[in-house]
């Protein structure tokens, strides 16, 4: 397992022996881990750095036990990270027991990214973090390319978008010239400073970059 160097996977288990297995796993495969012994824990520290704009700067995943008697569930902090939209940036992983298997297949179908059971293989654990690291990451690096997209949008003039709009569309410097009642050379300045902006070299390119990554 070769994980980004920056990469944390979270804990939230009441039972400390488990919390700290988990903890020896994962620096045995040399991976930062940070655990808590409960959701109301976790959600605490999850509300301080996402307010502090901490948070989805990094690969994460979250390791949860169904079950934690006493205060809030696996099941119900998961149900809140859903609603918040969490689970896309930071997929969770349910360590569960026998009984709750058929629970814990059920989060799977609202969005879990897997479940595995108690008591469960180091190996096949380690590799369903690999991969929900993975897709963290995936996803960290689509919302960077979206918001480095919409700061470019953003440096372009009204003008400049109407022009980028009909280059898009695949008409000529004539016809764009005569829809916007400007000269073509006019046009011929605006469309390079779109491209500029939008580092791009040719409309097919900035077609293909604004359908990888649409502006919000």
């Amino acid at each position: 397992m070769e994980p980004a160097s920056n990469a944390t996977v979270y804990i939230v288990d009441d039972d400390a022996e488990v919390r700290e297995a988990l903890a020896w796993l994962l620096r045995s495969r040399r991976v930062l881990s940070e655990a808590f012994a409960s959701a109301e824990a976790f959600e605490t520290m999850l509300a301080e750095r996402t307010a502090s704009g901490l948070m989805q700067r990094q690969p994460c995943c979250l390791l949860l036990d169904v079950r934690m008697p006493g205060g809030m569930s696996g099941l119900a902090l998961f149900d809140k990270m859903v609603e918040r939209g969490d689970t896309a940036g930071m997929p969770v992983i349910f360590l569960t027991g026998h009984a709750d298997v058929p629970t814990a297949v059920a989060t799977v179908k609202r969005g879990a990214f897997d479940f595995c059971e108690k008591p469960f293989s180091d190996n096949q654990l380690v590799d369903r973090i690999q991969a929900a690291l993975e897709l963290s990451a995936r996803h960290i690096e689509a919302c960077r390319a979206c918001h480095e997209l919409q700061d470019r949008l953003a440096d372009l003039t009204d003008r400049e978008r109407d022009v980028m709009r009909l280059v898009v569309e695949g008409l000529p410097n004539k016809l764009i010239a005569d829809q916007l009642d400007i000269s073509v050379r006019t046009v011929e300045v605006h469309r390079a400073r779109v491209f500029d902006k939008m580092q791009v070299k040719s409309a097919v390119e900035l077609a293909n970059l604004l359908r990888a990554a649409p502006p919000a």
